[in-house]
C-alpha cells in the first residue's frame, strides 16, 4: 500500500506527531489552514468514514474533543473547526480517513460554512423527503 498517512504512522516518513494512543496519532498539518492545524489519523488504514467502524468512529470524537479543547488553551484559539472530507468529490486527497482540527480567530479571513446556495420552491421538502426514506431503509 503507498499511503501516505500509513507511512507516517509506521515512522516511515517524519511528521510533527502531538498525540498518539494504541488507535489514533496526531499531527500537524504541514500545510495548515492556521498555524497549529492538526490532522488526527486512525492507525488502522481506512479510506474514509464508511470504513471506520462504529466504536472506533466514537473514540475518535473523543480525541478530537480532546484536542480541540488543547488547542482553545494552548493557542488561545477563538473557535474550532473540526472537517472530516469523505471521497474525492468532497475534498478528499489522501485516502486515508483523518479528521482536520483547526484553531480559528476573530478576523483570521478563513471562509469555511460560508452560504453556498439555495433551494428553489418545494426542493427542500422533496430533498428532507428522500432523505428520511434513506433512514427508513
Amino acid at each position: 500500500m503507498d499511503c501516505i498517512f500509513c507511512k507516517i504512522i509506521e515512522g516511515h516518513i517524519p511528521a510533527e506527531k502531538v498525540y498518539e494512543d494504541d488507535f489514533f496519532i496526531a499531527i500537524l498539518d504541514i500545510n495548515p489552514v492556521n498555524k497549529g492545524h492538526l490532522l488526527v489519523l486512525p492507525k488502522k488504514h481506512s479510506e474514509n468514514i464508511f470504513d471506520l467502524d462504529e466504536p472506533e468512529l466514537s473514540q475518535v470524537m473523543v480525541v478530537i474533543k480532546k484536542l480541540s479543547k488543547i488547542l482553545m488553551d494552548t493557542l488561545n484559539a477563538e473557535g474550532i473547526n473540526i472537517i472530516q472530507n469523505n471521497c474525492k468529490a468532497a475534498g478528499q486527497i489522501i485516502f486515508h480517513s483523518h479528521f482536520h482540527i483547526i484553531p480559528r480567530y476573530t478576523g483570521d479571513g478563513i471562509k469555511i460554512g460560508t452560504v453556498h446556495g439555495k433551494y428553489n420552491e418545494g426542493e427542500i421538502k422533496d430533498f428532507a423527503n428522500r432523505i428520511r426514506e434513506g433512514i427508513r431503509k
